[in-house]
């Protein structure tokens, strides 16, 4: 029976139009799924499916998602998530813990991540909180520290003088979610390329339903950026927001607006 199934051109051109034509047709493609990115039920005959291609260095892996939750996209992601991907996807029950990770220039540091909720206009917004565990300097010196936020600034962070309202979005960046679980934060690729990872998880890291649903209705998250040592790791997103809100008056919060990888 043919699926109802979005196929972009980018996923065609990786697995060739006679591929393409057998998912469309329902000779390769499964009746019943999980959302890749919600992690919920879905049915390629009932509903419009996007397939999401996840590329590695020497692997690739078809997975399915809602349209509603993400396009048809190819995501390039490194050997080691798809594999993780691929254990995720024939094991669901599988657990996998947040961690820091080392992110690609223009910034050189460990960097500790934060998903929550903000309640920011009468409405929860999905975001992420990012803070380096040790101070910054500008690449290829040795100081001065800490340069952390002017070179997000630098890179289209915008300085948030109090968490009341959507920042800006920063045009080239976006989140990559997937298999309901957040992957990485992509930066724009030098002279216009590929998009780079500028944040990277070890493993890929678990973020709650609520966030999720979030981010589905919303389709971006909210990135805030502080200096090591302001926001710290906070138990609950009442006090996680009362850390941003120091921040943020004491002129050590910038932030922006990104899209879901893809879209």
């Amino acid at each position: 029976m043919p699926r109802m199934l979005d196929v972009s051109d980018d996923v065609r051109a990786e697995i060739g139009d006679e591929e393409a034509a057998r998912l469309l047709g329902g000779d390769s493609a499964p009746g019943s799924y999980d959302c890749t990115s919600c992690r919920t039920p879905g049915h390629t005959e009932r509903e419009r499916t996007s397939t999401v291609l996840f590329v590695g260095e020497e692997t690739a892996v078809l997975a399915f998602a809602h349209a509603a939750c993400i396009p048809s996209q190819v995501v390039p992601v490194s050997e080691e998530q798809l594999q993780g991907a691929v254990r995720s996807i024939t094991a669901a029950n599988e657990q996998s813990a947040p961690a820091p990770i080392t992110p690609d220039s223009p910034l050189q540091a460990e960097l500790g991540v934060t998903s929550g909720l903000l309640l920011i206009g009468g409405e929860l917004q999905p975001a992420l909180v990012v803070e380096p565990l040790v101070p910054i300097a500008r690449p290829g010196t040795d100081g001065p520290v800490d340069v952390f936020l002017p070179l997000l600034i630098e890179q289209g962070f915008t300085p948030v003088a109090a968490v009341d309202q959507v920042p800006a979005p920063t045009p080239g960046w976006s989140v990559l979610l997937a298999m309901g679980q957040l992957h990485a934060v992509l930066q724009p690729g030098t002279g216009g390329g590929t998009p780079t990872a500028w944040w990277q998880a070890h493993q890929a890291m678990q973020v709650a339903a609520e966030w999720r649903s979030a981010v589905n209705k919303t389709q971006r998250v909210l990135v805030f950026a502080a200096p090591v040592g302001t926001i710290g790791q906070q138990p609950r997103e009442d006090l996680l927001r009362e850390a941003l809100d120091r921040a943020a008056a004491r002129g050590q919060l910038v932030a922006a607006a990104m899209p879901l990888a893809g879209t």
